[in-house]
C-alpha cells in the first residue's frame, strides 16, 4: 500500500505532536539534571547539609540578608508563600523559618518545590539542613501545611555578597506520581 501525500502529512504531524508532548513532559526532570550538572540557575543541592554545632563557626563581623520568594508553576493552583520575606543573619548561623501552603482544590494533589539562589555565585554557600524541597508534598483537598526550612550561610561566602535570594517554584506533580503508581 502506498501512502498518499495527505496521509504522510497527517502521520508526520501526529508523530511530531507526540514527540513535542513527550519532550514537554520531560522538561522538569531534564532541567533539574542540567542545573545540577552545570550549576546554572542557582540550583541548590537536593540533600540536607550536615550541620555540626560543635564545629560551626559564626562570622559576627558581617551580616547577610536573605530574601525569600515563592512562585507557582502555571499549572499549580496552591497558595504558597514564605512566613517571612527576609531575614538578616551572620554567616554560620542557623536561620529557621517556614513556608505556608494551602490546597484550595477539592482533590488531593502532590507538589514539588524547586529551589534557586541568586546571585548565582552565592549558590554553593547557602546550605539547607531541613527543607520541604527535599521531598514531594502531598496535600489533601483544602488542607493547609506549614513547611519548615532551616538554612545556613557558609562563612566562606565571598565578602562582596551581602544579599541572597532563595526562590522556590512549586510544581504540580500529581499526574506524574499517579502515572508511576505511587502515592
Amino acid at each position: 500500500m502506498v501512502l498518499q501525500g495527505a496521509q504522510k502529512t497527517v502521520i508526520k504531524a501526529t508523530l511530531t505532536a507526540v514527540a513535542m508532548f513527550g519532550f514537554g513532559f520531560a522538561m522538569v526532570p531534564l532541567y533539574d539534571v542540567f542545573c545540577k550538572v552545570t550549576g546554572l540557575n542557582g540550583k541548590t543541592s537536593d540533600t540536607p547539609y550536615e550541620y555540626r554545632a560543635e564545629t560551626a563557626r559564626v562570622d559576627t563581623s558581617r551580616t547577610v540578608t536573605i530574601q525569600f520568594v515563592s512562585t507557582n508553576n502555571a499549572n499549580m493552583s496552591w497558595a504558597f508563600s514564605p512566613s517571612i520575606r527576609k531575614v538578616t543573619v551572620h554567616p554560620g548561623e542557623v536561620a529557621e523559618l517556614s513556608f505556608n501552603v494551602r490546597n484550595p482544590t477539592g482533590q488531593r494533589m502532590i507538589g514539588q518545590a524547586i529551589p534557586s539562589v541568586t546571585p548565582f555565585d552565592g549558590t554553593d554557600f547557602l546550605h539547607k539542613t531541613e527543607c520541604f524541597c527535599f521531598t514531594t508534598q502531598p496535600l489533601e483537598a483544602f488542607e493547609e501545611k506549614n513547611m519548615p526550612l532551616k538554612i545556613i550561610i557558609d562563612p566562606a561566602l565571598p565578602r562582596h555578597i551581602k544579599k541572597l535570594t532563595l526562590s522556590y517554584t512549586l510544581f504540580d506533580v500529581t499526574d506524574m506520581y499517579a502515572a508511576a503508581g505511587t502515592p
